[in-house]
């Protein structure tokens, strides 16, 4: 069983934030940045307060506002190590960052236009909390997109994909980063984190209609979105 543990989790990441931008574009050969430019625009930002929730170093309110006209954005994060990587890449951009809970965020209910995570929502402790908690804060008719790990459908995708997540990704991540357990972590939540058809019945239990799952780059990350009603 994967320790959902939230201070461990939070020293973990806190650990690897220096490091944590140039292994995200090492360990998935830049494909993550096509993810994030594809979620944000089916969020289609425009005239409002956008939520980024677990911004990390802030690359998805980066996204958010360079696509977006209108928008200011808040970014938060529980690792504070994480915000201060990421207020380096902000500078003149309509970002606010804030420190806190995603399982208790820090806001009035109908405010944010719209909300996004990206590879965050597998680290709650609570997924169904995490989830009432972003459709709680969202304006009716809000709309959110989330980036997720899966496992690949297809065996052959499948085979080579967990090779390489559960045995070249670990090792990697441990000797650049020089944390022993974030990157086994990785690839261990991966695994223990609902599948997509599951999914879709979890987030319409939070709350969410037109819960859209897609499958992107071989089934090995996923987009949802979803709508407030």
């Amino acid at each position: 069983m994967v320790e959902k543990d939230p201070a461990k989790i939070e020293r973990m990441f806190s650990d690897i934030a220096p490091r944590y931008d140039l292994l995200n574009r090492l360990l998935s050969m830049g494909i993550d940045k096509r993810w994030r430019t594809q979620a944000i625009r089916e969020l289609a930002p425009a005239n409002g307060l956008y939520l980024d929730v677990a911004t990390g170093t802030c690359d998805v309110a980066s996204e958010i506002a360079r696509q977006g006209n209108g928008v200011k954005i808040v970014g938060l994060d529980f690792s504070r190590e994480m915000l201060i990587v990421g207020k380096t890449k902000i500078s003149g951009k309509p970002i606010r960052l804030c420190r806190g809970d995603a399982l208790k965020l820090p806001f009035a209910g109908n405010l944010f236009e719209g909300a996004a995570c990206a590879y965050g929502i597998r680290n709650f402790a609570d997924l169904d909390a995490g989830l009432k908690e972003i459709c709680r804060i969202l304006k009716p008719g809000g709309r959110i997109a989330i980036l997720e790990f899966t496992t690949p459908s297809n065996l052959l995708v499948k085979a080579l994909y967990l090779f390489y997540f559960t045995k070249l990704l670990p090792l990697a991540g441990r000797i650049i980063s020089g944390h022993r357990e974030a990157y086994s972590y990785l690839p261990a939540s991966v695994m223990k984190f609902p599948d997509r058809h599951k999914l879709k019945t979890i987030f319409e239990n939070a709350g969410f209609t037109e819960v859209k799952v897609t499958p992107l780059t071989f089934g090995i990350s996923d987009l949802i979105t979803a709508r407030k009603p």
